[in-house]
């Protein structure tokens, strides 16, 4: 990898580990304890959350018509949703091992915490799942996407992509003929060594 993009990348890390420090210390502040994957919060914050929520029968009947409309189509996305879930596990789960690529944890992708906020009501608790079940989806299948193409073809493209996935910029410059075949291998071995490391 080119020192100079490596040294970026470096940066980007390192303030991504800040926001999280900051994010953490926010999170503090609202008082919320994370221990065990659970959230708890102080009696008084749950209490005061509470005297925000909306109760479901005014929240239904108080909803826009824009929102009612576009109900039917919103809840119909789930079906395609799942159906990828089920073929992205399954294509790992048989694949993955043959390329000596180490399968993606799927539960680190799936956040379903906001159910513990107070000040939500049961609606706004399902749609806050439905939210997270789709946003973890698709960082799953693009984590697994992104460790096969780093396996099969990873070859930057000749324009910019948007949010490109972690791997991308360790790729095989686009038009650089003769490091391709020898890039390939390094990559392929890169993924070895991960199932490696993370075999027990």
């Amino acid at each position: 990898m080119n020192p100079r993009i490596q040294e970026l990348l470096e940066r980007i890390r390192q303030i991504e580990e800040e926001l999280e420090l900051e994010v953490t210390r926010r999170r503090q502040e609202l008082q919320a304890d994370f221990s065990k994957r659970r959230v708890m919060f102080a009696r008084e914050v749950v209490e005061q959350q509470q005297r925000f929520k909306t109760g479901l029968l005014s929240y239904v009947l108080g909803a826009r018509w824009r929102h009612v409309l576009s109900v039917p189509f919103v809840y119909a996305v789930v079906v395609p949703l799942a159906l990828t879930d089920l073929f992205v596990s399954l294509y790992q789960l048989v694949c993955f091992p043959l390329y000596r690529i180490p399968r993606v944890r799927r539960g680190d992708y799936f956040v379903y915490d906001r159910s513990h906020l107070a000040y939500l009501n049961a609606l706004e608790r399902l749609n806050c799942r439905y939210c997270a079940y789709a946003t973890g989806l698709i960082g799953y299948c693009r984590e697994v996407i992104g460790r096969t193409e780093k396996y099969w073809c990873p070859i930057k493209h000749a324009r910019r992509v948007l949010h490109a996935h972690e791997y991308y910029h360790g790729f095989v410059d686009f038009g650089n003929a003769a490091s391709y075949h020898a890039e390939l291998a390094k990559l392929r071995a890169e993924l070895e060594r991960l199932q490696d490391e993370e075999s027990p």
